[in-house]
């Protein structure tokens, strides 16, 4: 049973030490990459809100039209 556990330590100490070397690799975005995606990501979402809400006007009046409620 001892063995085991050193043996699940020796992995999870292995584990650690690959992901640290990995994220050593990784190359992060500077503040001017970061602000320009940031300002991409909200005008994509702010676009898809407008055709969204664009949709649900025109779709609720022809429900309408089409119930006879106008």
């Amino acid at each position: 049973m001892a063995e085991k556990k050193e043996r699940l330590g020796g992995r999870i100490a292995r584990w650690f030490r690959e992901m640290k070397s990995e994220l050593k690799k990784v190359v992060w975005p500077n503040w001017n990459q970061v602000s320009k995606n940031t300002t991409v990501v909200i005008v994509t979402v702010l676009v898809v809100c407008a055709f969204i809400a664009l949709f649900d006007v025109l779709f609720t009046f022809g429900r309408d039209l089409l119930l006879g409620l106008r």
